[in-house]
């Protein structure tokens, strides 16, 4: 069938969404080609357009192949196949990343200066691009919307490949799409036309998209720089690296102003401290005045090695390594730490906490395998690690 440009595209596909009008639901556009086509879906439901900030990590050499991609608040995706077709190392992944991460930061900032968020809690946020190639850039949209606080998250494209429309099933709660060609090699070949979008389009189209929705709800959303400044609330809230027996390991440190204790993230199988879920339980914690610790128990290279997986001694090792770090932390010396585990990482936690050099007060165990613990878990006493909680 083909599109002529994104406009055609967006109205095309705002036919197939209408069942969308009757919920409270926001359009989001990924930033910047998905904006043109979101523009149009959010004219026709009568519904607020926001962008999405999202980076695509671009093979070397190769851009337009995607091995993973960047978002807003940290979110981190990193396609395992594509790294080990394209042979890349720790290294070329570091150098993408660190330059990405720089631009989606600038872009933020050039946005949400004059663009306040439009609020996702409790809200079904439909993700609008104007394709799918790999797939990456969306599947990182769907965990900002999530860590956002959307109640439903939906992604809706003109045109995609079929293999990686399938797979975004599993990141969101509906897809459509319009056209899945059994050739697919692109998302321009769905388009007569199919230029860059600007930066300058991108603004103009928000602009306008507000000031729609402004006159038809009767209540202005366009914000001003500085009304979207806030004080940091956070005493320390930094990107952190760590040594754990020989490997570097990185993580993220939040500590609030006057913090009663602290809790260490024990990632599982396929998790990380990009984890939308758990930075969203990291927020909850550090709001009722805990410090949280989001770190990896493995490193980029190893995380494909389902051994170390499931060495739950290693995890456990290393969950020991980073609880001596803290406590020679200025910060978190003298707290209180607990553990917080998912999967495997609630094994390697329960298997920490028999090591003598530490001291943790509780322990709480998501969705975890305790059972992988094994021996260790005849050595866990309620009187061992309850003795220091605060009250």
């Amino acid at each position: 069938m083909g599109f002529a440009d994104r406009a055609d595209a967006g109205r095309r596909l705002a036919r197939r969404l209408q069942s969308f009008r009757w919920q409270d639901v926001v359009v989001l556009g990924l930033y910047r080609g998905g904006v043109p086509v979101a523009f149009q879906v959010a004219k026709s439901l009568h519904a607020p357009l926001d962008v999405i900030m999202v980076r695509k990590l671009g093979v070397p050499h190769q851009p337009e192949l995607a091995f993973g991609a960047v978002g807003e608040g940290g979110v981190r995706v990193i396609d395992t196949d594509v790294v080990s077709q394209a042979h890349l190392t720790v290294t070329d992944i570091t150098a993408v990343e660190r330059t990405q991460t720089a631009e989606l930061r600038r872009r933020i900032e050039l946005f949400r200066g004059s663009f306040d968020r439009i609020p996702l809690a409790g809200r079904t946020a439909l993700i609008v691009d104007d394709g799918v190639a790999t797939g990456s850039t969306a599947r990182a949209a769907c965990q900002v919307a999530r860590m956002q606080g959307a109640a439903r998250v939906a992604i809706a494209v003109p045109i995609g490949s079929p293999r990686r429309i399938d797979d975004l099933a599993q990141d969101a709660d509906e897809v459509v799409c319009m056209e899945t060609p059994k050739g697919f090699f692109a998302v321009g070949q769905g388009y007569r036309e199919f230029a860059q979008t600007t930066d300058e389009e991108v603004a103009e189209l928000l602009q306008r998209a507000r000031r729609d929705h402004a006159d038809s709800a009767g209540a202005p959303v366009l914000a001003t720089a500085a009304s979207n400044t806030t004080d940091d609330p956070y005493h320390r809230d930094d990107d952190i690296e760590m040594t754990a027996g020989r490997v570097r390991l990185a993580g993220h440190l939040t500590i609030p102003d006057d913090p009663i204790g602290v809790v260490v993230f024990a990632h599982g199988s396929g998790s990380s401290r990009y984890s939308p879920r758990n930075r969203y339980v990291a927020q909850i914690l550090n709001q009722a005045g805990l410090g949280t610790l989001l770190f990896d128990l493995l490193t980029t290279a190893e995380e494909s090695d389902r051994a170390l997986v499931f060495d739950i001694d290693r995890l456990a090792e290393r969950l020991v390594d980073v609880t001596c770090w803290l406590k020679t932390q200025p910060e978190t010396t003298a707290l209180p730490v607990g553990y917080f585990g998912a999967s495997t990482g609630a094994a390697a936690a329960l298997s920490a906490v028999t090591d003598p050099r530490i001291d943790i007060c509780a322990i709480v165990s998501r969705g975890g395998r305790p059972d992988l613990a094994g021996r260790h878990l005849t050595e866990v006493h309620p009187h061992r690690i309850d003795r220091r909680l605060p009250r």
